[in-house]
């Protein structure tokens, strides 16, 4: 006689101690990463109108050094040195230097792949209800402190995230993907200094109180 076993559901407490731990190792992996490298598409969706879509590549590396180098057709370059955040349109010649600290305000998302946020203690995160067909775990997650959810794809085997996704109250959205990620790279220290362009307009964002 065959026995077959049928394997119990998934109960609501099983669920939850298994997004626990994901969280977990999600937190644990950006914080043993002191840099990485990485390609990535960015697209810009309004409603009424067709997708924009640029291309680029993003350095970074420990405490709070960043560059993102943005492609045609709206070239632009965001420098972080660790204590200011330089962001230069080529288009205008301006630069806007804002306080690092307060430049991830309303950027939750990236605050945490830059590892400026904590997951665990800055967000509220839950599953998808269903599977994607891009073979990626997806999260949403709600910044505690308010602003937009974050649909965040992970690639469970390298929990590398992938892809993101935010949606503002205007409909209004923002999908980044990822590639090419490499981690805990040397990274020449030059790539985080900004040099301003001659003759560009500066703009300096106060501190926050």
């Amino acid at each position: 006689m065959l026995l077959v076993v049928a394997a119990a559901p998934a109960t609501p407490a099983t669920t939850a101690s298994n997004l626990t731990r994901l969280v977990e190792r999600l937190q644990d992996h950006y914080q043993a990463t002191d840099s990485f490298t990485a390609k990535f598409v960015e697209t810009l969706g309004s409603p009424g109108a067709p997708p924009r879509e640029r291309s680029g590549q993003i350095s970074y590396r420990k405490p709070g050094m960043i560059r993102w180098e943005f492609g045609a057709p709206q070239p632009e370059t965001i420098v972080a040195d660790g204590t200011t955040l330089f962001d230069y349109d080529p288009g205008l010649n301006q630069v806007v230097e804002t306080p690092l600290k307060n430049a991830f305000k309303g950027h939750s998302a990236v605050a945490f792949i830059l590892g400026v946020a904590n997951l665990r203690r800055d967000f509220s995160v839950a599953s998808t209800p269903s599977g994607s067909a891009d073979g990626l775990k997806h999260l949403v997650v709600s910044p505690k402190d308010g602003g937009d959810k974050i649909e965040l794809g992970l690639d469970i085997k390298t929990m590398n995230i992938m892809s993101l996704r935010v949606v503002d109250g205007l409909g209004n959205s923002t999908t980044v993907q990822f590639s090419s990620i490499a981690r805990n790279v040397a990274i020449d220290g030059a790539q985080f200094k900004f040099v301003t362009p001659e003759g560009a307009d500066i703009v300096k964002t106060a501190p926050s109180p």
